[in-house]
């Protein structure tokens, strides 16, 4: 199996798995206690949570501090439904490409909303307006589906000088692009060749949030539940191993990206050219059945879209929100490259797809 699907999850980093493993024992071993426990064996993984925590601000602007949670889609409901402004019923702004964790959210609270513009490059207008009493902004730094690097900075910098909160998606942008600068943050382990089931919301300091779980006052009273040693300890490690390697990721993947637009040389780029993660390739091709391509090619993992809306079956709002027709939002896919794909995989899947394509026309 060749993968590139590096937007849905990335391979474990074998770095990652090393540090989980310790935090893994039974009952013959002295490293399976809960990390909220006063005992020896509790406050051994009290320190292993604690140095995993500083790893991953590492990641963050200074300022802040990392509050753990079991994804980012918690993450970002904590940021978005447990701060001040939304809890007072201030306005709500969002991209009109914003992940579902985001969208959905927004939607799903009382407060007014409003949806800033996106042009058909897939950058958000970093002047688009928004109402007086907005209290709360919310944009990713790297779209999921098209890979497009917004105006985070831009927008940050407008959402502070209106008395507004400002909250960034950074879970396509962690370990791979230094991370923007907001009032919070939220990444996934499992993006940045961590584990998968915890992520982390970064909170600047003097921003107040309420807890959405409650019950143990765990993780400075904003969210409540024993941690894992295991997952914290892996998160830690992919992010430091990220840092440690991200100009050289950086380079492996622009490379690849330039070697792919060669070797798909008939399809057309979704999303701007430049402003962009080259980690993410989205393509599309004029009376390409991807459904019957992803069924053709099965050697191949790569996506029509969004890992977390490709059961529901519809065109992807964020190839509409840019301006495509359902056709062609129906004729794209999308190829994740990463740390670990190498040239001759991405020409292998390349040579099949396009024979594939090829298989259709006739």
């Amino acid at each position: 199996m060749i993968y590139l699907d590096h937007q849905a999850t990335t391979p474990l980093a074998p770095e990652a798995r090393e540090a989980m493993l310790r935090w893994l024992g039974g009952p013959d071993s002295t490293t399976f206690g809960n990390p909220h426990s006063p005992h020896r064996l509790g406050r051994q993984a009290e320190a292993a949570v604690e140095v995993a925590r500083e790893r991953v601000a590492a990641l963050f602007p200074a300022g802040g501090r990392v509050i753990f949670t079991g994804s980012a889609t918690e993450a970002l409901n904590l940021a978005l439904r447990g701060c001040a402004p939304v809890r007072a019923g201030m306005g709500v702004a969002i991209s009109g490409i914003e992940h579902a964790a985001v969208e959905e959210t927004a939607r799903s609270l009382p407060n007014p909303l409003t949806i800033l513009s996106v042009d058909g490059d897939g950058l958000v207008d970093a002047e688009g307006e928004w109402p007086a009493g907005t209290g709360l902004v919310s944009v990713m730094q790297v779209n999921n589906e098209i890979g497009t690097i917004q105006p985070v900075d831009r927008l940050y910098e407008r959402a502070r000088a209106a008395g507004a909160l400002f909250v960034c998606d950074a879970v396509q942008a962690a370990g791979k692009l230094p991370i923007a600068a907001a009032d919070m943050i939220a990444i996934s382990a499992h993006k940045f060749y961590g584990p998968k089931g915890i992520g982390a919301l970064w909170v600047r300091e003097g921003v107040e949030l309420t807890p959405l779980l409650t019950g143990g006052g765990q993780e400075g009273g904003c969210r409540s539940g024993t941690l894992s040693p295991a997952l914290c300890a892996g998160m830690g490690v992919a992010a430091e191993l990220a840092l440690s390697r991200m100009a050289k990721d950086a380079a492996h993947t622009d490379r690849l990206f330039a070697r792919a637009l060669d070797l798909f040389a008939g399809w057309t780029l979704n999303g701007s050219a430049t402003q962009r993660y080259t980690g993410n390739l989205n393509l599309r091709r004029q009376g390409v059945d991807v459904a019957r391509l992803m069924s053709d090619v099965r050697q191949v993992a790569f996506s029509a879209g969004s890992a977390c809306a490709s059961d529901s079956g519809k065109p992807s709002r964020v190839l509409a929100v840019i301006g495509l027709s359902a056709a062609e939002a129906k004729g794209s896919i999308r190829l994740g490259l990463g740390r670990y794909t190498a040239d001759a995989d991405l020409e292998q899947a390349a040579s099949l797809l396009e024979t594939a394509v090829a298989a259709q026309g006739r």
